[in-house]
């Protein structure tokens, strides 16, 4: 399995679990259609891989149930999920991160708001003013294409394209929006074109309804990796990546220089020294800087923020 099937498949169980819980025993028919399963055997596959999970002892009270049972989903939680969830200092922050991140754009909600505001409230006060997701700001037609992704609405764009400075009139079907490297992207279906195509929603001029429907993906897509093209005054930097953090050759354009199966070294080129250094931040001991000044300086930076106002809410 592909790496970017892995990631479809871990969304999708990660989106039917809680559903399931808080839906007690719904139909299979009910479940392929909503998380679009094309067999009943891909989803029992699923189920037998929840049904693995859980602590050592492996009884029946460490391991979660899910299987199918005729037409009925049974889906159980281990009884370790009935304790409540005590967070590391490093996993709390990581979380509270996340949702800022969400609770910042137009999908956060209500609920997500609360549960910001008790974790910020545990972790130390104020710490909005030292977490920054620093997610580029939302341009002004980001919440007209993810209607039109979700309610399969055919739009006519009017795109300017950088590369050959050419303003092109487009009927597309918007597939998805989502940020990458400090940009808001939409994955659409380019008529014009007949394939699809990736957009940057900065260069969409303006957008219109065609009037014309289409029908949306039965499941959701995973984020597209964006190609990037290094400009003369690139940032620079040389990292050494543990197992944990090989992921990250996959997602961020770098440039692989040495690879003993145990480390990998890559060269990460970044438009902002920011992009390394939170990156660095979250990968904790799974990753070095081996070089790469201007990352290594706001590095620096970041990290004393973050101890000086967690010192502050212990005093």
């Amino acid at each position: 399995m592909t790496a970017s099937r892995t990631r479809q498949r871990l969304a999708r169980i990660l989106a039917l679990l809680p559903w399931a819980l808080a839906n007690p025993y719904p139909t299979v028919t009910e479940v392929m259609e909503r998380f679009g399963y094309e067999s009943r055997r891909q989803l029992a596959d699923d189920l037998n891989l929840l049904f693995c999970c859980g602590l050592p002892g492996y009884g029946p009270g460490d391991l979660m149930v899910a299987y199918m049972d005729g037409d009925e989903v049974v889906l159980d939680m281990a009884d370790y999920f009935s304790r409540p969830l005590r967070l590391t200092p490093h996993e709390a922050l990581g979380l509270l991160s996340a949702g800022l991140a969400v609770a910042g754009t137009s999908q956060g909600n209500e609920a997500l708001a609360r549960a910001v505001e008790k974790l910020t409230g545990a972790l130390f006060p104020e710490a909005s003013t030292v977490i920054a997701a620093e997610l580029p700001p939302e341009p002004a037609h980001l919440g007209t294409l993810r209607r039109a992704a979700r309610d399969g609405t055919v739009l006519t764009i009017t795109y300017l394209s950088l590369s050959t400075n050419r303003t092109t009139v487009r009927a597309i079907e918007p597939l998805m929006v989502h940020a990458s490297m400090g940009s808001w992207y939409l994955l659409a279906h380019c008529r014009l074109a007949g394939d699809r195509r990736l957009f940057r929603v900065d260069r969409i001029r303006s957008v219109e309804a065609s009037g014309d429907v289409f029908e949306p993906p039965a499941r959701p897509l995973a984020p597209t990796n964006v190609d990037y093209t290094p400009s003369a005054d690139a940032i620079y930097a040389r990292l050494a990546l543990g197992p944990g953090a090989r992921w990250v050759a996959e997602y961020y354009p770098v440039e692989v220089l040495e690879d003993t199966g145990e480390e990998m070294v890559i060269r990460f080129a970044m438009s902002d020294a920011r992009v390394g250094a939170r990156l660095l931040l979250r990968l904790g001991d799974q990753a070095r800087l081996i070089e790469g000044r201007e990352v290594r300086e706001e590095t620096e930076r970041l990290r004393e923020a973050i101890l000086a106002r967690y010192e502050v809410s212990r005093a």
